[in-house]
């Protein structure tokens, strides 16, 4: 089946792609049929680990009496925990996001599709990889080995 091509346009074999390269896959149905499999995959995962693991909900809260140490959310408690070393230190968090933010126009080298470690963009990877360590281990630090006051503890 042809598209009609318009008059003054050149007639383009949508088969091979917009740009004439490659194969073209058709969006609709043989990729979004891996889609929703794995959301249907994981959507039951998550249902059959609620059934197993019991939610560990608190008491109603009690402002006379909030927890020691009190902590945000999981994904937050490692700016908790570079804020808990100094107020100044919250900068450095906005200009992280600032970087992350304009991290696609910081490389040289800008290639058609995302490569990791790609010519031009090593030093980039291996910022943002460090990055990652860094935030996951305050998030575990922060998770795990905060006690009362928000002192350090050895949780075994």
């Amino acid at each position: 089946m042809r598209e009609p091509v318009h008059v003054g346009e050149p007639e383009r074999d949508l088969r091979r792609g917009p740009r004439g390269g490659g194969e073209y896959v058709r969006s609709s149905p043989h990729f979004f049929r891996p889609v929703k499999r794995a959301f249907a995959a994981g959507l039951l995962l998550l249902a059959l680990l609620a059934l197993v693991i019991p939610a560990p909900l608190l008491a109603p809260a009690n402002p006379a009496a909030p927890p020691n140490p009190a902590k945000s959310a999981w994904f937050l408690l490692w700016t908790q925990e570079v804020v808990s070393y100094g107020n100044g230190f919250a900068w450095g968090i906005v200009a992280l996001s600032l970087w992350f933010l304009l991290l696609p126009w910081l490389g040289r080298h800008r290639p058609e599709r995302a490569v990791w470690f790609g010519e031009g963009n090593r030093a980039s990877s291996w910022l943002v990889l460090g990055a990652f360590a860094v935030i996951v281990a305050l998030t575990v630090l922060a998770m795990v080995f905060r006690g009362e006051n928000w002192s350090l503890v050895w949780p075994f």
